[in-house]
């Protein structure tokens, strides 16, 4: 048996009932920021503006549905990247191993833990992009990919983003809430380590289904993680070099500069091998390590045809670390499925 259907229904009521409350809440701070435009009595919508309207293409992508939204919520859909989910999915991935490799053997992870995990990464990378719009303004203005983000283009003020921010948090403490004890401590740790803090998921999904860390199988997940953001992020910083070195803001592309690849090429290599010390330790059958081998070629082609002198080129390269870390929880997935396999066979031999 998979999991209880009696806990799995209780855990499935508690989600729904709290992912209303965030619905509710959420569009709640969105009608009090969003500006209640005064028309004058004289105006009338003309036919030509309904027209448009009935003919607004329906669309389910992150960018469509933004821009479905109110044109009053679109400015805060915005500035929590909803149009752009991407950096939501690296944040949430490694919550999603962590999640898995704490299931237990021949066991399917917690589906309500990794929806809350869903919510909590949404509001947490809402708030992160928040507060570093309010902090880099004025750098957002000189950058010409930045400067259309809400606030360096005036479309919210400093004041409406910080009461933004305050929605953000209050919401994101309801996911704090329901956390054990030792994942809230982790969780309360996690803005002062920075970039570190963004593969924190790694740990906080273990220590929320077992009330601990195992350390030895935590940590390498860990800096595997940590590897792999300095992969994508590099990748991702060369689409600004030009400006950022105008601006005099530092980053990993200008570090490495021509040197880049060797240096990915090597970052690859030591997360593989924390992937593979994690999988020893927690005992990861061969669904795992033949996931690791797809992760393999997939890091080695995205690195060997990367362009670091074409903007373009390094978005999709980026975006393509979602399939990434999805193989990773494939693998860990298929893998702690597979352990279940190997048990029962190893009874069947032993009884025969």
């Amino acid at each position: 048996m998979f999991f209880s259907l009696s806990h799995s229904g209780q855990s499935l009521r508690g989600f729904v009932s709290f992912f209303l409350l965030f619905l509710s809440h959420f569009f709640f701070i969105l009608h009090v920021l969003s500006p209640h435009q005064k028309r004058s009595p004289l105006y009338q919508t003309t036919a030509e503006e309904v027209l448009v309207s009935t003919r607004r293409t329906i669309s389910f992508s992150a960018p469509g549905i933004v821009n479905a939204a109110p044109q009053s919520v679109q400015p805060y859909l915005r500035l929590m990247r909803l149009d752009k989910p991407i950096g939501t999915w690296l944040l949430y991935l490694p919550c999603t191993w962590s999640i898995a490799l704490a299931a237990e053997p021949g066991c399917l992870p917690d589906f309500h833990m990794l929806a809350l995990f869903g919510v909590g990464a949404v509001l947490m990378r809402g708030a992160g992009c928040t507060i570093n719009d309010m902090w880099d303004r004025d750098f957002d203005k000189k950058v010409s990919r930045t400067a259309s983000r809400p606030i360096a283009a005036g479309e919210i003020t400093r004041f409406q983003a910080l009461v933004f921010l305050g929605g953000q948090l209050t919401l994101a403490l309801g996911v704090l809430l329901s956390l054990n004890l030792y994942s809230a401590i982790l969780l309360i740790t996690y803005p002062y380590f920075s970039r570190l803090a963004f593969n924190w998921g790694a740990l906080l999904g273990w220590s929320a289904i077992k009330g601990y860390c195992d350390w030895s199988v935590c940590l390498p997940l860990y800096f595997s993680g940590i590897l792999w953001t300095l992969i994508y992020d590099t990748i991702y910083a060369h689409q600004d070099k030009v400006d950022d070195l105008l601006v005099g803001v530092k980053s990993t592309a200008l570090l490495f500069q021509d040197h880049t690849k060797p240096w990915l090429s090597g970052f690859s290599a030591v997360m593989l091998s924390g992937l593979i010390l994690t999988g020893i330790i927690s005992d990861q059958t061969l669904p795992y390590y033949g996931a690791l081998s797809v992760v393999g070629a997939h890091l080695f082609y995205q690195i060997f045809t990367l362009d670091i002198n074409k903007p373009e080129e390094c978005w999709k390269k980026f975006t393509s670390n979602r399939t990434l870390g999805l193989l990773i929880f494939i693998g860990i997935l298929a893998g702690n499925l597979w352990k279940s396999k190997n048990k029962d066979f190893e009874i069947n031999k032993v009884q025969n």
